[in-house]
């Protein structure tokens, strides 16, 4: 007997039921639900796939752009995204995972994730948030307080203070950052006499009153990229945010950086922001962050610290002095879906001077009026979803104490992993972890004797085709699926800031163990030994440079 196909109707009765009717605990959305409550990591396990499947291949399932036309049933198009949406996704939970930023979250988040999302709180104004607004504010009070540490009586007076505002919650590092130059940028070029203020009368107005012919942000070459982004938004553009070269630790030259200011100056550029970084994104460095201090107060700059990476290393007592100086920062960014451990898309950015976003501060009459607590007054972004519900559920439930030990075990692990590297004849470490990111790459034993007598041409040859093959065993290892580094270029001093590709890696799960990581460099060296290009050009490069030396002698 054929089996009829059923046809979803788009009906109002239908409707009705998707807003208001659970799914049956035995449907497939409900023995989902009852799967990931129970234990998360092991339904990503078991529904994504390990093997790598082409982007082309995947692009072929979401290829339609019309807007559907017919209903589908929610099991149906639930086992649809199982099978072609769940199962080429990033499993970037697991252990071996260890390439990027994101880790294992914590159980408790998922059922607190739908209280969330069922609420759907809009955290723009008060009518449509309530609660969630003083808890945001007590929550950007917590993190004021990590850096800052003022009185008990500054966070009485100004925590909730209608007029006044902490800080900001907002996607993602990148908006933090523009957020802090943003404030920078409008407390420089304030309202003055009968000059209204760049917010109200733009960047060539207040450049020709303030008499400035440019402005200037100063950051390392290691800053993140979305300072460009802010650069480009705030109209001083992109070449304005001057890069200052680094010392042979990923660390800014605070000499280049003076230099820089005399010379910016002289040709009559006010540099308005000098920007510490505080993990930098591809090696965890942090910059000499007191230095910066003096130098931003000396030059009557804004002093804005990147912290989207170390910032959480402020919960643990033993690292804390790492960050040393960020409590003389104007502002600070901090991402909590970094080593806070919450979901992608919540960071922020917190003001020393409660006053400062009042120079970024809009109103509405039909929301933001003055004088409302509305958080959306002091944001870029309009509507933002209660993500803070899960940060203050985190601090409450982790703590300081718990924290400081997910940080220190962290550190502690890359340490591991850098001495495991050192150990092994035939790797290199790059960058020794200060945070817990560090670099390296494979480079065979007899090549790096090669390396140390080498001409300046065969040098060349050989860190070129080094990068080629630190290149190829990262896609090969990202495709087996067994487990994934990340890979960037860096310019190290040991080898005279040539281009190098190196492996790197983020240690910040807590599932991930030590035979994991000797694994990882296991298969990379069997990896290795399957380049048809690469390697045996190293080989060969080697072999001669060896036997000359052997000949000479």
């Amino acid at each position: 007997m054929a089996v009829e196909n059923r046809q979803a109707e788009a009906s109002l009765d239908t409707l009705h039921r998707i807003f208001t009717v659970p799914e049956a605990p035995d449907s497939t959305l409900g023995r989902i639900e009852k799967e990931i409550s129970e234990n998360l990591n092991a339904f990503l396990q078991t529904h994504i796939a390990a093997q790598e499947k082409p982007l082309t291949e995947i692009e072929k399932d979401f290829s339609c752009a019309s807007v559907p036309e017919q209903p589908s049933f929610v099991s149906e198009h639930t086992h649809f995204l199982l099978e072609k949406l769940v199962a080429q996704s990033v499993h970037t939970s697991a252990p071996t995972f260890i390439g990027h930023m994101t880790s294992a979250l914590p159980y408790f988040l998922m059922p607190l994730s739908k209280i969330m999302i069922g609420l759907n709180q809009n955290l723009v104004k008060i009518e449509t948030s309530k609660a969630f607004t003083p808890l945001e504010r007590q929550v950007l009070g917590i993190l004021h307080n990590l850096i800052y540490g003022e009185r008990d009586a500054f966070y009485q007076r100004w925590m909730h203070s209608a007029e006044h505002s902490l800080g900001a919650f907002c996607s993602g590092g990148t908006i933090a950052n523009i957020t802090a130059l943003w404030v920078a940028r409008n407390n420089l070029l304030k309202p003055e006499g009968d000059f209204k203020g760049v917010a109200q009368e733009g960047l060539f107005r207040a450049m020709k009153h303030y008499g400035y012919d440019d402005l200037a942000v100063l950051v390392s070459e290691r800053g993140h990229y979305s300072l460009k982004k802010a650069a480009d938004v705030l109209g001083i553009g992109r070449d304005c945010l001057i890069a200052i070269k680094t010392d042979e630790n990923n660390k800014i030259c605070t000499e280049d950086l003076q230099n820089t200011i005399e010379s910016l100056k002289a040709r009559n550029i006010k540099p308005f922001a000098i920007v510490g970084v505080a993990g930098t994104t591809e090696t965890g460095n942090i910059d000499p962050l007191d230095e910066l201090a003096d130098i931003a107060l000396a030059h009557n700059c804004h002093f804005h610290v990147d912290a989207a990476w170390g910032g959480a290393t402020l919960m643990s007592n033993k690292y804390r002095p790492l960050l040393k100086g960020i409590e003389r920062a104007d502002s600070v960014t901090i991402d909590a879906h970094k080593q806070l451990y919450i979901p992608m898309g919540a960071g922020m950015v917190i003001f020393k001077n409660p006053a400062s976003m009042a120079a970024i501060e809009h109103h509405a009459e039909y929301i933001l009026r003055k004088g409302s607590k509305d958080l959306g007054s002091h944001t870029l972004e309009g509507s933002r979803n209660g993500m803070a519900m899960l940060v203050f559920a985190s601090l409450n439930i982790i703590s300081r104490q718990g924290y400081e030990l997910l940080i220190n075990n962290s550190i502690e692990k890359a340490r591991y992993f850098a001495e495991l590297i050192k150990s092994d004849p035939e790797f290199e470490l790059i960058s020794a972890p200060e945070l817990c990111l560090l670099t390296y790459r494979y480079v065979p034993e007899d090549t790096q004797k090669a390396l140390a007598i080498a001409n300046d041409e065969d040098k060349q040859a050989i860190h070129e085709a080094l990068n080629d093959l630190t290149q190829y065993i990262q896609k090969r290892q990202r495709e087996s699926g067994k487990s994934f580094v990340s890979r960037t270029r860096l310019m190290p001093e040991q080898w005279d800031r040539r281009i190098t590709t190196v492996f790197r890696v983020v240690l910040a799960n807590p599932l991930t163990t030590p035979d994991i990581l000797s694994d990882v460099l296991k298969e990379q060296k069997q990896l290795a030994l399957t380049s048809q290009q690469s390697l045996p050009k190293i080989n060969a490069i080697t072999a001669r440079i060896l036997s000359q030396a052997n000949l000479s002698h």
